[in-house]
């Protein structure tokens, strides 16, 4: 037994190297990476050969201060630090450079021009069709053909005019969450503007001076619920303190379609369909960054009436801001589990060190799915006839435990929730954007709903998933981050390819 265990462990590390090779160019001519000039921490398991992760030669930043690494997870020497937990520790961009370009997975950004001194922009609420997951078309309200709508990004100080011209079937406002202007742009219906008819336009036109992360939406209930919203960010004229690398911005909401129907049921207390960004999960889009630098995340909870626990694996943030203002420095808190509430936005920053592919989730079980997926949706347990518990709904079958699968019989009700099988199509669109490749090859059966994934990938893989057009096999660049900074001896590689009798 000794020698097969040891046989055991020595094909598994085998098994990465193989991986790593592949990497380098998908069953191609390609030269093979030298696996020594790849970089990796000192201190992690795997192969010890390769070199601590360097600072850019162009750049002045540190690699480690007070005891807090920028390569490795680690805490730092003294809470009360500047760098602990790298709460000041800075990113690879001057602030010279300015601020980090805003990033929103799968939305656009609304042009602009400039008209008698002002930032004009032009925004037409409307009706859209949104695809929430691959061939699950929803019929939703957005702007300019977008759910959320496409963002609109100003500076400190800019006045800006904004042309609303309404092409929804019925009368709206436009509020611009948390801006102080004068009170007859508020947007609020009726109380201090009349709505906006079908088919007619308002102007407004206000000095922007405040900085931070805002948004607007329609100031109409039922408009809100069907998705009227979209991202305001103004950037400070002085850049924030400590500058960071990449900036994102994730919308969470939720909607009730019926299994039958492509429209949300707005006065519903129960929702089904959880989007970031306007999809689903696994059809969200990773945030893909680099090793070492300082990402920020601000998440808007534009949610009915849910609150949204949202948590980081592999890495602690800092809340250094929430709508409509920055955080004074002494009052950031250090978490990696903090809860967002309805409307508000809060912005989360770290120091991406610790390389691999991390969830990023509200925290609410019934969150962490879809419409379609075993825990929720149609509850129809297949050939179990319902007729004795339609005739008697005072009746429950009782509870069978003797099933090898305890979950099949759902306490006191007659159902198995139903899955989803994944169809070929729906796989293809999936995997066919470059922010997920080389991940493993069953990572969508993980993410649902409101959940999408934190990538951080050493330079050299991170140019070959976001910078090239290569082929990169599935589960190659995972294996290669654990074969640098893991454990590649104890790592069991998942199937290759996905099942598709498998649910969601």
């Amino acid at each position: 037994m000794p020698n097969n265990e040891a046989r055991r462990q020595f094909l598994k590390a085998g098994s990465l190297a193989a991986a790593s090779g592949l990497l380098a160019g998908a069953a191609s001519a390609q030269q093979p990476m030298d696996m020594k000039e790849m970089p990796m921490p000192h201190g992690h398991a795997g192969h010890s050969d390769n070199p601590q992760p360097k600072v850019p030669s162009d750049s002045d930043v540190q690699a480690e201060m007070d005891g807090f690494s920028r390569f490795k997870p680690s805490r730092g020497n003294d809470p009360d630090s500047d760098y602990y937990l790298g709460k000041l520790m800075p990113g690879f961009r001057s602030a010279a450079a300015g601020p980090a370009p805003f990033e929103a997975p799968d939305l656009t950004k609304l042009p602009w021009k400039m008209v008698r001194g002002a930032k004009e922009f032009h925004l037409v609420p409307m009706a859209v069709e949104r695809e929430f997951l691959p061939g699950y078309k929803m019929n939703v309200y957005g702007y300019n053909g977008s759910m959320p709508g496409p963002t609109i990004e100003v500076n400190q100080g800019d006045r800006v005019r904004i042309v609303v011209t309404n092409e929804l079937p019925e009368a709206t406002t436009t509020h611009w969450h948390g801006f102080e202007m004068p009170v007859q742009y508020d947007g609020s219906e009726t109380l201090t503007q009349n709505p906006i008819e079908p088919g007619k336009s308002f102007v407004y036109e206000f000095d922007v001076h405040e900085e931070g992360t805002f948004f607007y939406h329609a100031h109409v209930p039922m408009q809100e619920a069907f998705g009227s919203v979209g991202w305001f960010i103004v950037h400070p004229r002085k850049v924030f303190d400590p500058p960071v690398d990449r900036d994102f911005g994730l919308i969470f909401q939720n909607f009730f379609i019926e299994p039958t129907q492509t429209i949300a049921d707005s006065w519903r207390m129960d929702w089904n369909w959880h989007t970031i960004n306007g999809r689903s999960g696994p059809y969200t889009t990773p945030l893909v960054v680099k090793h070492g630098e300082r990402v920020r995340i601000r998440l808007l909870d534009f949610s009915p009436m849910q609150h949204h626990p949202i948590h980081l694996h592999g890495h602690t943030f800092w809340v250094t801001g929430h709508e409509g203002a920055r955080i004074p420095k002494s009052a950031w808190i250090p978490r990696n589990t903090e809860l967002v509430g309805i409307a508000q936005a809060s912005n989360f920053e770290f120091i991406a060190n610790n390389p691999g592919d991390w969830m990023f989730h509200c925290h609410m079980v019934h969150h962490m799915m879809n419409h379609m997926t075993r825990q929720v949706g149609p509850r129809i347990r297949k050939n179990e006839s319902i007729d004795q518990y339609l005739a008697n709904t005072q009746s429950r079958p009782p509870v069978d435990a003797t099933r090898d699968d305890p979950g099949f019989a759902t306490p006191g009700y007659p159902q198995e929730m139903k899955g989803m099988n994944m169809s070929d199509a729906m796989i293809d669109t999936i995997w066919d954007r470059r922010e997920v490749q080389g991940m493993r090859a069953m990572w969508p059966m993980s993410i649902m709903g409101l959940m999408t994934a934190l990538r951080v990938l050493p330079e050299d893989l991170y140019h070959k998933v976001m910078e090239t057009d290569e082929a990169v096999p599935k589960g190659s660049v995972f294996e290669e981050i654990v074969r640098r900074f893991g454990d590649p001896a104890t790592y069991e590689a998942g199937p290759k390819k996905m099942m598709h009798d498998m649910k969601m």
